[in-house]
């Protein structure tokens, strides 16, 4: 770090994560969540079921020109790249907000603003599930560089008399895109309305322009708004019904906060920690009202987890909470607590190396298949490909599944074959290919990491399924799973199935 100046280390290892990242997404095949989202772009639409359309609609010109998976993945690799960024530039303005309003003790005390960017860079170059999303394209995966946008614009809100008129209308179109990548963008907003109500001598409420931000912000969702209403408001149902999860238990909130810090690193928690008693000293509306970027989004998603959540949902708040322990790290680090943050980084950094490792490895040789989470993103292009050709041989009406989840990569990779999921609950597959007629002969695929009985019987099933072929996926020498294929005939009560 001698050589360097904390900005040229910043930007070295944002790039030496980004040439890590290009080189797994050109050596694995879809996860699940990837591939569903690959086929928004292929089935365009003005929202789908799960999600608003965003996370498809930008993938539209890549997925139009090619099905390479590397390539397709430039576009999350670049938006993790312009979240890093924009982590290093929202430290900055947090940095210099404090030494504007905070004269005296805390201004003289504070590291530098390189330091402080560089620090908050690490902690997410280390933090392992961001470069999850930094790989495959998440909803969470748009919304990290919207949230730390609307951030520095919530900054300059601060830092200036009045807002400009294009300052209103760029915060309109950033919460506008906000709401088109995810739901949950309601957090992000209610941040910023938190920063709005902790200047009450700037006036706001009364501004043309904040009118007319807002009504950006509402032609840009109006996708989302119109197909949910010509579709019987059904995404904001599945979402409501999703977010509350199953029975609440305590034991589900325990577990989903150590996934957090197993997830995202204690080296953010130790920042943050930092920050909060070495650095909150004057001016604590405001920046508490910057820190419910993170914190609105994390203690919901927390609650909601004793029902059931996923650990990725919160990846945009963890981005927004970086500044703040960027700040708090470099803090640490003048008053002299480096071997805690260089064990931490060291640490973090080598589970980061060991679950890469991990992946292109194929994950471990278990006698046990189905415990091999790794499995799932090794051959379904394969899969897919045997797969249509079995359909083409037995002029089957389609391909089948027995859930949603093994029906997004045998879409893709069996693509233009019509996909149907053979289980009750109503999902995008409904939407893109309709329901399975009765009377209809189908290619049954079942995968060993979530085997099902092939379903033959009077109720919601076929008169008989006749095994066809099978196929093992090995790497490097050990088996990851096994797909087996089946010729199911004549498919009864349809109506009943979703």
């Amino acid at each position: 770090m001698r050589h360097q100046s904390p900005s040229s280390w910043a930007a070295i290892s944002i790039c030496i994560a980004a040439l890590v990242h290009f080189a797994l997404g050109f050596s694995i095949e879809f996860s699940v969540d990837e591939a569903h989202y690959a086929l928004y772009a292929k089935h365009l639409a003005w929202s789908y079921f799960d999600h608003p359309p965003l996370v498809g609609w930008i993938q539209w010109p890549l997925v139009s020109l090619t099905s390479s998976e590397g390539v397709i993945r430039l576009i999350p690799e670049l938006l993790w790249v312009i979240s890093a960024f924009l982590v290093y530039k929202v430290t900055l303005e947090i940095h210099r907000l404090m030494q504007g309003r905070n004269a005296g003790y805390l201004s003289t005390t504070l590291p530098s603003a390189n330091l402080c960017g560089l620090m908050a860079v690490l902690a997410i170059v280390v933090a392992p599930l961001p470069h999850v999303l930094a790989i495959g394209l998440l909803p969470d995966t748009l919304l990290a560089p919207l949230s730390l946008g609307l951030m520095l614009m919530a900054l300059r809100w601060t830092r200036k008399d009045h807002f400009s008129f294009a300052d209103w209308l760029i915060t309109g179109l950033l919460l506008g895109l906000s709401g088109l990548s995810k739901y949950t963008a309601v957090f992000t907003a209610l941040g910023l309305l938190l920063v709005f109500l902790a200047s009450p001598k700037k006036a706001w409420l009364t501004k043309v322009g904040f009118w007319v931000a807002a009504a950006i912000a509402l032609m840009v969702i109006s996708p989302v708004l119109y197909w949910n209403w010509m579709n019987d408001w059904v995404s904001f149902k599945y979402q409501i019904a999703h977010g509350s999860g199953g029975t609440w238990a305590w034991r589900r909130v325990a577990a989903f906060v150590g996934i957090q810090i197993l997830c995202f690193g204690p080296l953010l928690i130790l920042g943050a920690y930092v920050f909060l008693k070495n650095c909150l000293r004057s001016q604590k509306f405001i920046l508490l009202a910057l820190l419910s970027f993170f914190a609105i989004p994390f203690a919901i998603f927390t609650t909601l987890s004793g029902g059931g959540s996923l650990p990725h949902w919160t990846t945009p708040a963890w981005f927004c909470l970086a500044p703040f322990a960027g700040i708090g790290l470099a803090k640490a680090w003048a008053m002299q607590h480096r071997t805690a943050i260089r064990t931490l980084l060291i640490g973090q950094l080598l589970i980061c190396l060991l679950g890469f490792g991990f992946v292109l490895a194929g994950g471990i040789n278990t006698a046990a298949i189905k415990s091999n989470p790794i499995a799932d993103l090794y051959g379904w292009k394969q899969a897919g490909q045997k797969a249509a050709q079995l359909a083409e041989a037995t002029q089957a009406n389609g391909i089948a599944v027995q859930n949603w989840t093994l029906g997004s990569r045998a879409a893709w990779y069996a693509s233009p074959l019509p996909i149907f999921v053979l289980d009750e609950r109503q999902d995008q597959f409904d939407l893109w290919f309709g329901k399975l007629p009765v009377g209809a002969s189908v290619l049954l695929i079942n995968w060993s990491g979530m085997a099902f009985k092939p379903p033959i019987g009077s109720n919601r099933a076929f008169e008989q399924c006749e095994p066809l072929d099978s196929l093992e996926i090995v790497r490097f020498g050990q088996i990851l799973s096994k797909f087996d294929y089946s010729l199911c005939r004549n498919w009864q009560d349809a109506g009943a199935a979703h």
